[in-house]
Order: C-alpha cells, then sequence, then structure tokens
C-alpha cells in the first residue's frame, strides 16, 4: 500500500482529501505545514507528497526546495489556490511534479496521484528479501531467522540502498548525498554505524 504525505493547514481540506486517498486504497500520514512535513519524513517512508503552497512557518515552496535540496525524490503534486502562471512556473522550477488550481476534483486528483506513482515506478513492494533476510521499508525493520530488528532510519536506509543494488558500487559521496542529504557534513572523514 502507498504511503502518502499530505500537507495542508486547513483541517477540512486535510480531512477530505485522507478520506478521498483511503477509500481508493492509499495510506495516508497528515502534516500542517512544511516544517512539520519534515519531521514525519525523518520517521517514515512516504511515496507521494500532496502539499498545499500557502502555509504558516514554511509553505509548500519551500517544503519542495527543502526536499529537492536533500534529494527526496517521491513525486510532489502541489494543490493550491493560486492559479497564475508564475506561481505554477515557480512550483515546478522547485521541483513539483504535478499542481492543481483549488477548487479541486478529488477524482481528478486520485487520477493524478495514481499517474505520479506510476510514472515514478514507486508501486513496489516495500519488503526487500535477500535469501533468509527480510527488510521492511515501511518500518525500518530487518527480519532475520523469526528475530526482528528496527534500526534507525539513516541505517536501514543505507542497509536497503546497498542490498538492492548487490552489484554495483557507490562513492561515499553517493550514499553520502542520497542517504544523508542535507543533513550531511560531506568534510567529515568518518560516521559512526551501530547497528549494520
Amino acid at each position: 500500500m502507498n504511503r502518502i504525505l499530505v500537507v495542508e493547514d486547513d483541517p477540512q481540506l486535510q480531512l477530505l482529501y485522507r478520506s478521498v486517498l483511503e477509500r481508493a486504497g492509499f495510506s495516508v500520514i497528515t502534516a500542517l505545514n512544511g516544517e512539520d512535513a519534515l519531521k514525519k519524513l525523518e520517521a517514515t517512508h512516504i511515496e507521494l507528497i500532496i502539499t498545499d503552497v500557502m502555509m504558516p512557518e514554511m509553505d509548500g515552496y519551500d517544503l519542495v526546495g527543502s526536499l529537492r535540496n536533500a534529494r527526496f525524490d517521491m513525486p510532489v503534486l502541489m494543490i493550491t489556490a493560486k492559479a497564475d502562471f508564475e506561481d505554477k512556473k515557480r512550483g515546478f522550477k522547485l521541483g513539483a511534479d504535478d499542481y492543481m488550481t483549488k477548487p479541486i476534483d478529488v477524482n481528478e486528483m486520485i487520477l493524478r496521484v495514481e499517474a505520479l506513482l506510476r510514472r515514478s515506478k514507486i508501486n513496489y513492494s516495500s519488503i526487500l528479501t535477500i535469501g533468509q533476510t527480510k527488510l521492511e521499508l515501511d518500518t525500518y525493520t530487518v527480519v532475520q531467522n523469526q528475530h526482528s530488528f528496527i534500526l534507525p532510519q539513516k541505517e536501514f536506509l543505507l542497509l536497503y540502498k546497498l542490498l538492492s543494488y548487490p552489484n554495483k558500487i557507490f562513492t561515499r559521496q553517493q550514499l553520502m548525498d542520497d542517504i544523508w542529504g542535507l543533513d550531511t557534513n560531506t568534510e567529515e572523514r568518518s560516521m559512526y554505524i551501530s547497528n549494520v
């Protein structure tokens, strides 16, 4: 089941989007603004983001810019009352994948979400199995010989990436950029990984 993050400061719209998406078979997490969304992303794997533009503290433009700077590549659908071309252009230039103008047709929103997921090839199983070991992306859990281990997010993502590409060699910089993104200090020569 694909997990979608809905970032919307209007409680009624947030509830509407959530209920429509859940009826369509998606798992939904909500956030009230961009800062709240970034915190949710640290704790949970998300396949797609639907975000409003005009929100307090961190708006949708700043959120999308932060996501792309941190190398998050999940699709982003912006939904906003800002209808003129310059606003749409700004959203797309920052890294939004699609844009809807309020008031929206929720059935069209579902079709756009499905198309974005299909194009991004994210509609995949969130469980990676290698021999007797299973990695559960949704919960950052490793199951081996019927024992479960929950890893810290970064350690799990590192293990998941390495096991997803068993014959590929990654540079240190690639791993730092893909896993740590904006949180990384690229001058640091070592890192402590306690569980992997």
